[in-house]
């Protein structure tokens, strides 16, 4: 049985993954953040078997003892800071974790290894905001990265720690610049998700409108549940590299909100969206589109959930939920 340590297990990546590894007969461990993390319960709940260990991204001796009591042949490095628009509010905070962390966990990860560095695998989560003001359409492996927030700075100086890791100390270290991925487990700080759950309140009568930023920005939407299947098909190569996941579709947020709004049969959204200047970014990323022919024809990968099916999937979460609620 082979096993997996995980790091941001509370997020949707990380019960994705855990899910998905479980399936597969791993023996699977997760790093949580403080005793008292509120989404321990959740965890818990939908994931019994998989073992928690309190551990810190900023705290390389948390790190080691959960990579001495999990012993994993696999590590998945999903922790970060993950909200773009709070990078800018605390960029040293994001720093210390989404940059920072990963040279921790890389450190961790080959102390314990060894003299066997290539026999623990490591996975770490790069993202499509390393693009940022995008040099090229679309965007593959070797675009120029040119990030727009402390977010994305933070995950180009863990990128490519993670390359200099595998060059320098031989150790299986790979990255997956994944493209926006959404699912009805996203936060809902994030513009997907604020939007879906708004839709559903609309549709159910007790809420009269949504407050956005940017309508015109462009993403690569994609379903998380199929982006970690990539994540794991990375770590079974004989060789360590680097692969962009995504659907490469581009769609806007207006795109998105004509889908969720049809999706309950509302066909003109304009009365129930507001736009406000407090959601702006201080610098935008307008036009992100990935180029994943890499991870197709090496992995075997694509997705398989698509942008539309995608939205109506979050609303009808919401819409559960809320009923639910009531």
């Amino acid at each position: 049985m082979p096993t997996a340590l995980i790091t941001g297990i509370t997020g949707q990546d990380g019960l994705y993954l855990a899910e998905l590894l479980l399936a597969k007969g791993y023996d699977v461990h997760g790093v949580i953040r403080g005793q008292n993390n509120p989404k321990r319960d959740l965890v818990e709940e939908l994931l019994p078997d998989v073992r928690l260990h309190n551990g810190d991204l900023t705290d390389m001796s948390s790190l080691i003892r959960a990579l001495r009591d999990s012993d994993p042949d696999e590590v998945y490095n999903l922790g970060a800071v993950s909200f773009v628009a709070y990078s800018w509010e605390n960029a040293a905070l994001t720093t210390d974790v989404t940059a920072k962390g990963v040279l921790n966990m890389l450190e961790a990860v080959r102390l314990h290894a060894g003299d066997a560095p290539d026999g623990l695998r490591f996975y770490q989560a790069s993202s499509s905001e390393m693009f940022g003001k995008v040099q090229e359409v679309p965007q593959h492996e070797r675009t120029l990265l040119w990030p727009r927030s402390p977010y994305g700075v933070s995950k180009v100086f863990g990128h490519y720690m993670t390359i200099n890791y595998r060059e320098s100390y031989g150790m299986h270290a790979s990255s997956g610049i994944l493209f926006n991925h959404e699912s009805p487990r996203r936060g809902p700080e994030f513009v997907t998700r604020k939007i879906s759950e708004a839709v559903a309140r609309i549709k159910l009568g007790i809420q009269d409108h949504v407050v956005l930023g940017n309508l015109d920005a462009e993403r690569d939407w994609g379903f998380a549940g199929d982006y970690v299947e990539a994540m794991w098909l990375m770590l079974q190569q004989p060789q360590a590299d680097d692969y962009v996941v995504a659907t490469g579709e581009t769609h806007s947020i207006r795109d998105f909100l004509d889908a969720a709004f049809a999706h309950v049969g509302i066909d003109d959204w304009a009365p129930y969206v507001r736009q406000d200047e407090r959601f702006m970014r201080p610098a935008e990323v307008d036009h992100l589109i990935g180029d994943a022919s890499k991870a197709r024809d090496v992995l075997g990968w694509k997705p398989k959930v698509s942008f539309r099916e995608l939205v109506a999937m979050m609303v009808d979460a919401d819409l559960a939920a809320t009923r639910q609620g009531w």
